[in-house]
């Protein structure tokens, strides 16, 4: 047994526990039950309360004396009397079973609904009936006024089947596509229905017809979902006359008074799972909500959060004991998992023996002193002076530490460190400064090994980060450890006059990019001091250092100087004018090849035209001699045919009106077949044409 505190409320887990294998004898059984101190402590409630693997339905009898676990593998159904504390029968199944329901007080009669499509109905000797339903089942309800067996399935119809009958009667007809859960309430017998359409429709069945929509999607939790759809509705539960619990596909709980639209209570299990099962517990105005996680527990009133339940395995199912504490889970384990809370209610009267043993153990327990204690080691206390205490009474020795009274820890540490404020708050100036200029402008240092290499792999990083594309950004060489002694042995200098690095060269020039877009706006910028620095060059190479803080300039040079510069300039245009000129009427020369003559002929310039043209252009051309086709799954397939000769063309030609000439010469055979018929034909006994 497994006790745990969530919001202080104890749970107690009486599943857990080593278990037996079932091939085990009874012999060696007993002698591990002897051996073994967890064997000896477990408590196993119900004798093989679990299935083969996975469990997926439970309930409990209305009588409150049987429980029916539906599992697999093989599938399977296991009754057990809770009087007996022990498996009263176990009966296999064709397949797994979606959901059953109890057609009486006990376990002699019961409706299975299964994943084929089927739906058996046992009695107590097994399997009484089978029958098929159109669609694929989700849910079952039963109305025991008339004998009503209804089904929910993945259409818009709600089947029934009148058992008094034993047929199938008209079935309801919603407007949804999908029908996930249904429900009867036992004070004025209204079926309601959750549809993936997030609506639940209610029905009458003595009149066959809609009563109400109620349309979940209305409520204001929708408007904080980032979902593109509507949640469906995936679990449902009455509460008296009035009250109605709906779960959602989308992992809420909604509360509505049936006279509203609006609902009084939302609660979120904060896992955007389905909501499986729904339950109030009226004596405590709690309601009992699980989806495949978690069990959790709230106010009904304001949704506070009262206790929960992770067993850390997936859930499929749940009930409860009626007036206990006592909760039973199927999931997709081999154990059914089972707790108790005390503060639930009391235990059942065929399992009284949990009311003592949980009162014993809430005797037994005491209040935990480690709060009041510091775990300390060797090290940290011989820095805090305290080493002399190993031994007495003020240190307790635990594995590599000692325990040491939280006061006593306090006061040393003040003691040994009187100035440890001052450094903390040292410490935190200090890392706000560094903060501050992590912002300034610093300067790059680049290694001495391929240095314009790294040059150019630092302003790649830059323009990434510039355009927050942070997928690629960090990831160079320079940081990568692995690519450390690229840059710092010699040896690994790239040598740009050999031919591996001219191969590479159209890859590394990739890298030249953002450089060049750097240094073409600097160009821009710049160009006008250029020309100046080319006309100083010329007038006789003037430093570019001078300032007119070096010399006392007057109005007069300055003027003479503008007009200098001005002419220079002028000179320098006409003389790069020229330049162009020169090169543009100068002449060009071409020699003719050897074996070419000067005069060419048409075809051959035309043959050599069709080879500078791109094989487009020359299909097209020839569209008469090429077939394109294309398939049915979007593939293309060319068919070139060869072009013929003028010879081949002119025999084409020939054969052709040899041929016409021979149709007018010939004589037809119509006058000899004239009067000539064939005889009937016969197959299988009859005539044909």
């Amino acid at each position: 047994m497994q006790v745990s505190t969530p919001n202080n409320v104890k749970i107690y887990n009486l599943s857990a526990g080593k278990s037996l294998p079932e091939w085990l004898s009874d012999r060696k059984k007993r002698s591990l039950q002897k051996q073994d101190v967890d064997l000896q402590r477990r408590i196993e409630l119900i004798q093989d309360f679990d299935m083969p693997t996975v469990s997926h339905c439970i309930q409990v009898s209305p009588d409150g004396q049987y429980i029916y676990v539906a599992g697999s593998y093989k599938p399977r159904v296991r009754c057990y009397d809770v009087h007996q504390l022990s498996m009263k029968f176990e009966r296999g199944l064709d397949s797994d079973v979606v959901q059953f329901q109890f057609l009486s007080d006990d376990y002699s009669k019961i409706a299975f609904l299964q994943n084929d499509r089927y739906i058996e109905f046992h009695s107590q000797f097994g399997r009484y009936y089978r029958t098929r339903v159109p669609k694929y089942g989700r849910d079952l309800a039963y109305y025991p006024a008339n004998c009503d067996l209804f089904i929910a399935s993945v259409s818009p119809e709600v089947y029934r089947i009148n058992l008094e009958q034993g047929r199938f009667l008209n079935p309801l007809m919603t407007n949804a596509k999908e029908v996930k859960c249904c429900e009867f309430n036992e004070h004025h017998h209204l079926l309601a229905c959750g549809t993936s359409e997030g609506q639940v429709e209610c029905f009458d069945p003595r009149a066959r017809s809609r009563v109400g929509i109620l349309d979940t999607a209305l409520s204001s939790h929708m408007e904080d979902l980032e979902i593109t759809g509507v949640p469906s509705v995936t679990a449902m539960k009455f509460r008296g006359a009035l009250q109605l619990g709906v779960g959602t596909s989308t992992g809420h709980v909604l509360l509505y008074d049936m006279r509203s639209n609006k609902p009084l209570v939302v609660k979120d299990h904060q896992y955007e799972l389905p909501i499986k099962k729904i339950m109030f517990l009226d004596h405590l105005d709690l309601v009992a909500s699980m989806d495949t996680k978690i069990l959790k527990l709230w106010d009904r009133n304001t949704g506070k959060a009262y206790t929960a339940i992770e067993p850390g395995v997936d859930l499929n199912d749940m009930c409860m004991m009626p007036g206990s504490g006592l909760i039973f889970m199927a999931n997709e384990a081999q154990k059914v998992l089972t707790y108790y809370l005390p503060s639930l209610g009391t235990a059942p009267r065929w399992c009284w023996f949990l009311d003592n043993l949980t009162e014993e153990m809430e005797e037994s327990t005491t209040a935990t002193v480690y709060d009041d204690y510091k775990f300390v080691t060797r090290k940290e206390l011989d820095d805090l002076g305290l080493t002399h205490l190993i031994g007495s009474n003020l240190l307790r020795a635990y594995m590599h530490g000692f325990f040491l009274d939280i006061r006593l820890y306090h006061k040393a540490k003040s003691i040994t460190e009187p100035f440890a404020f001052e450094e903390y708050r040292k410490a935190k100036i200090r890392e706000k400064i560094d903060s501050e200029r992590a912002n300034r402008v610093t300067v790059k240092k680049l290694p001495k090994v391929n240095k314009e290499l790294a040059e150019k792999l630092l302003d790649v990083e830059d323009t990434i980060l510039a355009n927050k594309t942070q997928d690629r950004a960090g990831a160079t060489l320079l940081k990568d450890t692995r690519f450390s002694a690229m840059f710092q042995n010699p040896d690994f200098q790239i040598d740009k006059e050999s031919e591996d690095y001219k191969l590479l060269n159209p890859v590394v020039n990739k890298l030249d990019k953002a450089k060049k877009k750097k240094q073409d706006k600097l160009a821009a910028q710049f160009e006008e001091i250029d020309e100046d620095g080319e006309i100083k060059e010329r007038l006789g190479g003037v430093s570019d250092s001078s300032s007119d803080d070096e010399h006392a300039w007057t109005e007069d040079d300055k003027l003479r100087w503008k007009q200098h510069i001005t002419k220079q300039k002028r000179e320098i245009k006409e003389e790069r004018k020229n330049k162009q000129a020169q090169v543009k009427l100068k002449p060009k020369f071409y020699e003719i090849k050897e074996g070419h003559e000067y005069g060419k002929t048409a075809d051959e310039k035309r043959v050599r035209k069709e080879k500078k043209m791109a094989l487009e252009d020359r299909l097209h051309n020839l569209s008469d001699t090429v077939v394109t086709e294309t398939g049915s799954m979007g593939n293309k397939q060319l068919e070139f045919k060869m072009k013929k000769e003028v010879k081949d063309q002119k025999r084409v030609i020939e054969q052709r009106e040899h041929t016409a000439e021979r149709k007018k010469l010939r004589r037809s055979a119509g006058e000899i077949t004239k009067g000539f018929k064939q005889p009937p034909k016969f197959w299988m006994g009859q005539r044909v044409k």
